[in-house]
């Protein structure tokens, strides 16, 4: 069975789910100060040691030094998203989220053993460095471990375990809202942490992170793993090597592994592939998709062959030839042959990969580069839109309108509601990403987004509770189809190997640079205009649909390097699945 059909392979499955433990950490994070917050800051005994004599019961702290605190997991994780990029290419995907799990650990543990202030904020900082590198290399391992016809289901993965994440440490944060409890609530997050630090080693590094490190037969050995020791990877593997190689790359790296080089089955190759297969190799100068036989006359190719190489190398061919017993039957991969044998240290042009290999892009060079500028673009913007859309505003107002239509006990858990509303659609989201595709899910979820923004507002302006009520959970459910999850994935399906890492970091900074701004002004602007701040929201979402729709390609059954070819003849080429190229 060709390695493009399978759907989910057991071993890819428990690869994909140990990575997001470090988005139920994340999630963790995000949601454990909740319900406990008053008891952590406001506590009637203060800093007391009443309930533990070796700690204070709670941590004194004004509104908005509490805000600070809270929020301050931001700056770290926007720190942790930056600076992922280079990590996590100089380290690997794999090693990376070992390494990242730290953060939650020592975190987890200063928060809960804070004897001070100070402590828990650089508590708070560490975990969220930890959210912000986890961010950017969970997708990113997820992306190019997964199976084609998986990696959507498997991207928002991701996303669901994060909602996991807010939606127990919610419920835990039910019992443990008193002294000294909440401690146990912010220290928890370092026990998936830990499961992780241990499980994580027995799955397999990122193949295409293998590959952009020459590490070839490392990577080859990685997919066959994912994949399934009975599933053929060839066609997957070659496409692989072509989209960082290129097709005469490709071609060495297969005869470096000593795998067939040419195209079989009657040439199962569609119009457009052919096309762009001969293009490659007429800029390359050099077409070595096939490998005919030469006859008598052609004898002086061999020698027109061998000048770029040095004048001992073109020795040793010529001496073959003199020397061979059928002179009217030299084939090219005897060429191929000759210049192996080369004296030693000339280095034949045959295993020269280097040459064609696309080189890790910086920071500078995404945005200086047209093709990866253009897919940045697309990336960066939906991140942006993601936190602009205004889910961390909804759930913040959502307090306020609970309150207005039940009483304070009721409102606890109606927000716990509507985290688990949040989890039901995500766990749909799962289940209809790869059958809907992206762009039907992420514009249904824009338009719902930005109709119930509206509806918020009208709830507001007119005092119909009820209103404001169902349109929350609406609008919740609108973001967790696709809002939630997508930016995410498609963060690493449209971005090659090469310039992903870069890309990541941008797009997870931009996410979270946005997430703390949203934090810092969105209680001014409220209470400036109250609820018709949501038609600033709604202004977001419309606009957001109408980007989906003109610039984001569907990624739904299409390889990363298929997706990026794409961007490559500017999204106007259709994709035919019906057809594909096959190796034997």
């Amino acid at each position: 069975m060709d390695s493009r059909q399978v759907k989910t392979p057991m071993y890819m499955l428990y690869c994909v789910l140990v990575a997001c433990i470090g988005s139920f950490c994340n999630g963790w994070t995000i949601g454990c100060s909740n319900l406990p917050g008053q008891v952590t800051h406001a506590c009637n005994s203060g800093d007391q040691h009443i309930a533990n004599p070796a700690l204070p019961d709670c941590l004194p702290m004004s509104t908005s030094l509490w805000g600070f605190a809270v929020a301050s997991f931001c700056v770290g994780g926007l720190v942790g998203g930056v600076s992922g990029g280079a990590i996590q290419t100089r380290y690997g995907r794999k090693n990376t989220i070992i390494y990242n799990t730290a953060g939650w650990i020592v975190g987890g543990l200063l928060i809960g053993l804070s004897y001070n202030v100070t402590m828990f904020i650089i508590g708070r900082i560490l975990c969220g460095i930890s959210c912000g590198l986890g961010s950017l290399t969970t997708p990113t391992y997820v992306g190019e471990t997964s199976s084609i016809r998986s990696r959507g289901a498997m991207g928002a993965l991701n996303q669901f375990l994060i909602v996991i994440g807010i939606l127990l440490s919610s419920v835990v944060g039910l019992p443990t809202s008193y002294v000294p409890y909440w401690r146990i609530n912010f220290a928890i997050v370092g026990i998936p942490a830990v499961l992780q630090a241990v499980l994580m080693p027995t799955c397999v590094e990122s193949p295409r992170w293998l590959l952009s490190n020459n590490r070839l037969e490392e990577a080859r050995h990685a997919l066959q793993k994912l994949r399934g020791e009975d599933v053929s990877i060839e066609n997957e593997f070659y496409e692989i090597l072509e989209g960082h190689f290129g097709s005469v790359g490709a071609q060495k790296a297969l005869r470096q592994l000593k795998l067939p080089t040419s195209f079989g089955n009657g040439g199962m190759i569609n119009e457009n592939e052919k096309e762009q297969i001969d293009n490659n190799n007429n800029n390359n100068n050099n077409s070595i998709i096939h490998e005919p036989q030469t006859t008598t006359d052609e004898k002086t190719n061999v020698n027109e062959t061998l000048e770029q190489h040095s004048d001992d190398v073109v020795a040793v061919a010529q001496e073959k030839i003199t020397h061979s017993d059928d002179s009217s039957d030299i084939k090219s991969s005897e060429i191929e042959t000759i210049v192996i044998e080369a004296p030693e240290g000339v280095v034949p042009q045959e295993h020269q990969l280097d040459a064609g290999l696309h080189k890790q892009m910086n920071i500078i060079k995404i945005f200086t580069d047209p093709l990866i500028r253009r897919i940045a673009f697309v990336v960066l913007t939906h991140h942006a839109i993601q936190q602009l859309s205004g889910m961390n505003a909804v759930m913040y107002y959502s307090t306020t309108i609970f309150k207005s239509a039940f009483n304070e006990e009721m409102s606890k858990y109606m927000a716990i509601a509507t985290t688990a509303v949040n989890f039901v659609v995500t766990m749909a989201a799962v289940l209809f990403m790869d059958r809907m595709g992206r762009r039907p899910l992420l514009m249904m979820a824009e338009a719902g987004a930005c109709l119930f923004s509206v509806l918020l507002v009208i709830g507001y302006a007119y005092n119909v509770p009820a209103l404001l009520v169902v349109s929350v959970f609406m609008y919740v459910a609108s973001f967790a189809i696709g809002i939630g999850p997508i930016p995410w994935l498609i963060t690493s399906e449209l971005t090659p190997t090469y310039a992903s890492s870069s890309v990541g970091a941008v797009a997870t900074g931009v996410n979270w640079a946005m997430n703390f701004l949203i934090g810092q002004i969105f209680p001014v602007i409220f209470e400036a205009i109250s609820g018709y701040s949501f038609v600033i929201f709604a202004a977001v979402c419309f606009f957001a649909f109408w980007f989906t729709f003109f610039m984001l390609p569907e990624s739904k059954n299409r390889s990363i390097e298929n997706i990026v070819r794409g961007f490559e003849h500017k999204h106007h080429q259709p994709v035919d699945n019906s057809e594909t190229k096959t190796i034997s």
